[in-house]
C-alpha cells in the first residue's frame, strides 16, 4: 500500500495546477496523482479550438511529469475511506494519504440507447478518434448547440468537413447569447457552410449497414423532423460533475462537491477543486460551480497551496472565452440569457459589451470581439451595482 502526504484524484488541468503549487511549497514531498486517462495532464480547450487551427499537439501538454510526482495512469479511483485516509482504485490498488484533492472533473451527458461509435466529446482520445475518422468530404452531425458544439462545428467547417448541428433552441449558444446575437451567429454559421437544424431534438440514432448513422429528429412542437445521415455523430450535451466518490464517502454534495473558502470539503483533510467543486463566490454572493479553464487553473493552485499549509481563500470570479470562426468573446459572472440583458454595441453584433442583470444588479458581462475588459467586469460585478434601467449601462465599460 503506497502512502502519499499529498494525493490527487484526477489528471486534468486542476490536478496539474494543484501539484505545481504543492511542489513549490514542498520541493521534496511525495505526491501521487491517480487518473483514469492514459495521458499525463494536458490543456483541454485546444481540443475544440486550437487543434483544429494552428495549435500543434505537442503544445497542449502540461509539464506535470517534470514535477517528479507519481503518475498513476489508466486507473480510476473507486472508493475513499476518510477515516482511514485511504483510496482504492478499480484494479484493487490502495493508497493512503495525509491530504487528498478531488479533481475529478465532469463527465459528458449521454443520450439513451445510442449505438456504438457516437463520440461524447471530452478527452484527448475523443479528439484523436474524431481526427482519424473525419476528413474533407465526410459528413458530421453535432448534437447540441452550446459551448462545445459551436466551437467544434466551427473547427470542423474550417477543415472543410461537412457539418450539421441539431439543437433545441432558436440559435446556437442561446443559453448565453441574447436572442438577437444567437440568431445572428446561427445565420453566420449557415453562411460558412454549417447545416443548422434548430428547435429540434434527436429522437433516435441508428447504425446503418454501410457504417453510417441515421438520426431522426423531432421538432419543438412535437412533429417529426428532418432525417440526417452522417459518417460521424458527436454529442455535445453538456456535462455533469463527477460527485459519486465524494457522495459515497459521506462528503456533502449538491451540484458538485461542496467546499469552503479554502477548498476544503466537509472532511478537513479532503479538498476539491475545478469543474467538480461548488464554492461560494463573494462577488456573486452565491455558491457556484464553473467548468472552464480559468477556474481549473486558479482553483487548483489555491487548493494545492492550502493542502501544503497555506490558508488562502478562493475568492476568484473565473472568466471563460470562446472562438467561433472570426468571432470571439470573453465573459465573466452569471451570463444567463434568461436574465435581463443590455447590449452596448460599438457596432451591432460585431463589437460591444453585453450586461446581464438580475433584480437590477449586474451579475455578468460578456465582451464580444473586444478584449482586456475582464478585470473591469469583475470589479463592476463585485460592486453589486444596482441599475435603474438596462440602458443606463451604456458606456460603463468602453469596448
Amino acid at each position: 500500500m503506497a502512502h502519499f502526504p499529498f494525493l490527487i484524484i484526477g489528471g486534468g488541468m486542476t490536478a496539474d495546477s494543484a501539484a505545481v503549487a504543492i511542489r513549490q511549497h514542498h520541493p521534496g514531498a511525495s505526491i501521487g496523482m491517480i487518473s483514469a486517462e492514459l495521458h499525463s495532464p494536458y490543456n483541454r480547450p485546444p481540443l475544440s479550438k486550437g487543434l483544429w487551427k494552428q495549435t500543434k499537439l505537442e503544445d497542449i501538454w502540461r509539464a506535470t511529469p517534470d514535477l517528479g510526482i507519481d503518475l498513476i495512469l489508466g486507473r480510476a479511483a473507486r472508493s475513499i475511506d476518510p477515516n482511514a485516509h485511504k483510496v482504492t482504485d478499480d484494479q484493487g490498488g490502495e493508497y493512503t494519504y495525509d491530504k487528498l484533492l478531488l479533481a475529478t472533473g465532469a463527465e459528458p451527458r449521454r443520450l439513451p440507447n445510442t449505438p456504438e461509435g457516437v463520440i461524447y466529446y471530452r478527452t484527448l482520445d475523443d479528439y484523436h478518434k474524431l481526427r482519424q475518422i473525419a476528413s474533407a468530404g465526410m459528413q458530421v452531425a453535432i448534437i447540441g448547440g452550446g459551448f462545445i458544439g459551436s466551437e467544434l462545428a466551427a473547427g470542423l467547417a474550417m477543415n472543410y468537413i461537412e457539418t450539421t448541428m441539431i439543437f433545441p433552441d432558436d440559435g446556437i449558444c442561446s443559453r448565453i447569447f441574447p436572442k438577437p446575437l444567437a440568431i445572428f451567429m446561427t445565420e453566420s454559421y449557415v453562411k460558412r457552410g454549417v447545416g443548422m437544424i434548430p428547435r429540434s431534438t434527436v429522437e433516435s440514432i441508428a447504425a446503418e449497414k454501410d457504417g453510417r448513422f441515421l438520426l431522426r429528429t423531432r421538432t419543438r412542437d412535437g412533429q417529426a423532423g428532418i432525417e440526417v445521415r452522417a459518417d460521424v455523430v458527436v454529442a455535445g450535451l453538456g456535462v455533469s460533475p463527477r460527485i459519486d466518490l465524494a457522495r459515497d464517502a459521506g462528503l456533502e454534495v449538491a451540484d458538485g462537491i461542496v467546499v469552503n473558502e479554502f477548498c476544503q470539503t466537509t472532511h478537513e483533510d479532503i479538498y476539491a477543486a475545478g469543474d467538480v467543486a461548488a464554492f461560494f463566490n463573494p462577488a456573486l454572493q452565491a455558491r457556484i460551480r464553473v467548468e472552464h479553464e480559468d477556474n481549473a487553473n486558479t482553483m487548483g493552485e489555491t487548493a494545492g497551496r492550502n493542502m501544503a499549509g497555506d490558508e488562502t481563500p478562493y475568492n476568484h470570479l473565473p472568466f471563460f472565452y470562446s472562438d467561433l470562426f472570426v468571432h470571439g468573446y470573453e465573459a465573466v459572472g452569471e451570463t444567463n440569457a434568461a436574465l435581463d440583458t443590455f447590449a452596448d454595441w460599438k457596432q451591432e453584433n460585431q463589437e460591444g459589451i453585453i450586461y446581464y442583470l438580475r433584480d437590477g444588479f449586474v451579475r455578468g458581462v460578456l465582451a464580444w470581439n473586444t478584449y482586456g475588459h475582464i478585470d473591469e467586469a469583475r470589479e463592476l460585478i463585485g460592486r453589486r451595482l444596482r441599475v435603474g434601467r438596462p440602458e443606463d449601462m451604456k458606456g460603463i465599460i468602453a469596448a
